[in-house]
């Protein structure tokens, strides 16, 4: 079992001596920032129960049949989509077989591949919740615990939140499930009431340092991307991986053009409409415009025309209603002209 970091470690201790004492619920509910591990930490847990070699509250062993069969593979999946120097996509064929167990006493539910389309489903159906009530049903092959981790929990949709709740009501001996997610706001809370709760923290920012070090970032990308992650080690190493940071640094240096007059709302919209990443980019936009509202709230110099904190707050909802918008049938230039229009003018006016 490899050496989880300091955020996953210390929960994961604290539920093992749970474990060992009789506590360990029924059903957990792990939480946390987006990717700060949730999924890796149920894995944990779910080794754990199924290890035939560890006693009390020591973690998996990782070398008996029963680890080996329930450790997922870090190496890059044989992912069809991205390229020899890209990360995994995630949403392909052999992205989602990667995620799977071979452990006959344990099931994974995470969002599958719709065999209509070939393309990943947005949301966990109610027949994936209907089939794991089916299992759960049976008698464990191995002749101990039974396991289920629901990755993305947020993602049921409302029929199989429902299946779901009837499987929390009625708990049995040896079966376990864990459901991870960065959002639990949008699990009924009739599902979180049923669960014990294992909230994860952001790590201290040497911690987090040491970590992306350890993954083999230069220490100065690792410091920016960081600092841009505001401290989540998980979402900067994402970002560097997938050239995040990139794409952030030449938002804000287009939308720095825009308010300086060197670049036209009309400009940027064309060349932003092109680009399959523009969900991404108004993301990156808004968090630029939420970024400058608190340094000239606190006073921070910077190299660009004065604001009105309080506008920028307002084109900050504005962008983030504009990338709602383009998730309808509008034109993405005719969606992004009037807001780039309103950037403008928020310094325009200052």
């Amino acid at each position: 079992m490899s050496k989880l970091p300091v955020w996953q470690a210390q929960p994961l201790q604290r539920a093992l001596s749970a474990l060992a004492e009789g506590q360990l619920g029924h059903a957990t509910l792990i939480t946390g920032p987006e990717q700060l591990g949730q999924s890796a930490l149920a894995r944990a847990l779910a080794q754990r129960l199924l290890c035939t070699s560890a006693q009390g509250d020591a973690p998996a062993c990782g070398t008996c049949r029963a680890c080996l069969r329930t450790c997922v593979s870090e190496q890059r999946p044989s992912c069809s989509n991205a390229k020899a120097s890209e990360p995994a996509c995630g949403q392909c064929r052999a992205c989602v077989d990667a995620r799977a167990s071979r452990h006959p006493d344990l099931r994974i539910v995470s969002l599958e591949i719709n065999e209509k389309t070939d393309k990943l489903r947005t949301e966990i159906a109610v027949e994936q919740i209907r089939k794991l009530s089916e299992w759960l049903a049976l008698t464990s092959q191995q002749g101990g615990a039974q396991v289920v981790i629901i990755e993305a929990a947020d993602l049921l949709n409302r029929n199989a939140a429902n299946a779901l709740l009837k499987t929390l009501e009625e708990p049995a001996p040896g079966r376990y499930l864990f459901l991870a997610t960065a959002r639990p706001q949008r699990l009924p809370a009739t599902i979180r009431s049923r669960c014990q709760h294992i909230a994860m923290r952001l790590p201290d920012h040497d911690a987090a340092l040491d970590w992306l070090l350890a993954q083999g970032h230069s220490s100065e990308r690792a410091a920016a991307a960081l600092s841009a992650a505001r401290g989540n080690p998980g979402v900067a190493d994402h970002w560097l991986r997938d050239g995040t940071m990139e794409t952030r640094k030449a938002v804000h240096s287009e939308l720095l053009r825009i308010s300086k007059g060197a670049m036209g709302p009309l400009e940027l919209a064309a060349l932003w409409a092109k680009d399959e990443q523009l969900p991404l980019r108004l993301v990156l936009a808004a968090d630029f415009a939420a970024l400058l509202s608190a340094r000239l709230a606190t006073g921070d110099a910077i190299a660009m025309p004065k604001a009105d904190p309080q506008r920028l707050g307002q084109w900050f909802a504005q962008a983030n209603a504009c990338r709602e918008l383009l998730s309808t049938t509008v034109r993405s230039d005719l969606a992004l002209v009037p807001l780039l229009i309103a950037w403008r003018e928020v310094f325009a006016q200052s």
